[in-house]
């Protein structure tokens, strides 16, 4: 009897440990949560001035994939490049067919696509940094393609290829920033992903337009080569990054987490931070979302409330190409069609993208005067409806008038591209990061990535009908 008596009692002492160190873990978190909430931005700064660092750092990937994509699409409107790998276009020019202009730009997007999927699984296993490094590792390799390619079937095999670590970073970036911030500062550092499209649009933008007066092969081939600037900087610095704690904690390696934690932020006696308490916010809000979802796949994004999220998130994503985004890649090519020197063509490009970095920095201004992300979302879809909308009636101008219309839809076009970026198209990237749950976050920005293509190529695809037009060939 006694034996079992001292069982009983040792069964129910380590119930009670459990209970107390439930309840220890739940109030820690609920302090943390507080704490968080009431945090001010300034305060968030000065908490994580070191996360911001890493996580503008790592969003750095994603200009590589905006140089890229900017070359190519501006490419088109490239003399030497349409020589090399283009035919006559019946006016004594060259120019690559429309078919294989979509082949290329849909060929990055199944790679894309692939990539997505791909980042899904692996960044969850084996964590942001590692998938990071290893990108870039391709990339090294995979740049080679275009500098030595004779032909445009060797462009489609290299956009295919590249296309799956830019899907990685397309989300991975999103995903990190979203899990090493504080609410306060998460808004801003997703949403600084665009600015990192726009810093490589502009950058690839000013490379092209410095070789307009090379008549040799590497008037296209150098801007290629110049990708590989990019690689050494951000594969030592990235090497040193910490891996996100919110990851470490789904992994249940806590001592890992906690130390990756302090190393995000610094001492500020102003926010009386506690490392515990944050990791105990994590543990909580990551027991909490296992209760409410079965797993962590694909298809739990689909189940539960977590459809719900995957629906929102997935159209957030795909209204920036229903909204006019499709075309921007083409820009300079369809400003050349509308009338417009080459010369100022490229010009007109390079503003746009200007616009696409500042208006960054309008929207957090817009986010930071209380201006509801919703709000935004939908005033600046109504605005871009107006713009696309005036830039279709142009289209009629007499032919007597074409000069002219062509700048007015130059300057329409740069209108568009302030309306966007002040709007959806940066306010987008804040919305993705914080709608799914911490548990299935990379997964579901992955699949509201992929309606986001899937959107793309069905426009491009219209696109290239009208560019094949003879109307359109016509009028230009």
């Amino acid at each position: 009897m006694s034996g079992q008596s001292s069982d009983v009692g040792d069964v129910g002492e380590k119930q009670f440990d459990r209970s107390h160190d439930h309840k220890h873990i739940v109030d820690h978190a609920k302090a943390a949560t507080d704490k968080e909430e009431k945090m001010t931005l300034w305060q968030g700064i000065r908490l994580y001035p070191k996360a911001i660092a890493w996580s503008v750092l790592i969003s750095t990937c994603i200009a590589m994939e905006g140089y890229d994509l900017c070359l190519l699409g501006n490419f088109y409107a490239f003399p030497q490049f349409n020589r090399q790998f283009g035919g006559p276009d019946g006016k004594g020019g060259f120019q690559v067919s429309a078919p294989w202009q979509a082949g290329l730009s849909n060929g990055a997007n199944v790679g894309e696509f692939i990539g997505l999927l791909v980042n899904g699984i692996v960044s969850e296993r084996f964590g942001y940094k590692k998938t990071v490094l290893v990108c870039l590792a391709i990339m090294a390799g995979l740049i080679a393609i275009p500098v030595t390619a004779t032909s445009v079937e060797a462009l489609l095999v290299y956009y295919i290829l590249a296309g799956i670590p830019w899907g990685i970073w397309q989300t991975l970036t999103i995903s990190y920033a979203a899990e090493v911030c504080p609410v306060a500062l998460r808004g801003y550092l997703t949403s600084y992903v665009n600015f990192c499209w726009g810093l490589g649009q502009i950058i690839g933008v000013g490379v092209i337009k410095s070789q307009l007066g090379r008549e040799d092969s590497w008037a296209y081939k150098l801007p290629w080569a110049l990708q590989w600037m990019w690689i050494p900087p951000l594969f030592i610095g990235i090497l040193f990054a910490p891996e996100s704690p919110w990851l470490l904690v789904r992994k249940n390696k806590l001592e890992e987490a906690k130390r990756s934690l302090l190393r995000l932020t610094t001492s500020n006696k102003e926010t009386d931070f506690d490392a515990d308490e944050t990791i105990s916010m994590m543990v909580h809000t990551t027991e909490i979302e296992k209760q409410a979802t079965i797993g962590a796949t694909y298809l739990d994004c689909f189940r539960g409330i977590n459809l719900r999220r995957t629906e929102i998130t997935c159209m957030v994503w795909a209204i920036q190409n229903l909204s006019g985004n499709s075309f921007t890649g083409y820009s300079t090519y369809f400003f050349q069609q509308a009338g417009i020197k080459t010369d100022d063509a490229f010009s007109f490009t390079l503003g746009q993208f200007g616009i696409n970095m500042v208006g960054v920095f309008g929207a957090w201004a817009l986010m930071s005067w209380g201006v509801g992300r919703r709000s935004l979302y939908l005033y600046g879809l109504c605005g871009l409806f107006t713009m696309l909308l005036l830039i279709g009636c142009l289209h009629f101008v007499p032919a007597s008038s074409s000069n002219q219309a062509a700048y007015a839809t130059g300057g329409l076009m740069l209108g568009w591209a302030t309306v966007y970026q002040l709007t959806v198209g940066t306010i987008c990237f804040s919305l993705v990061g914080e709608i799914p749950s911490r548990r299935l976050l990379i997964k579901t920005v992955a699949l509201g990535r992929c309606a986001y293509i899937v959107v793309g190529i069905s426009e491009r695809a219209a696109l290239e009908v009208e560019k094949e037009a003879p109307v359109y060939l016509e009028k230009a």
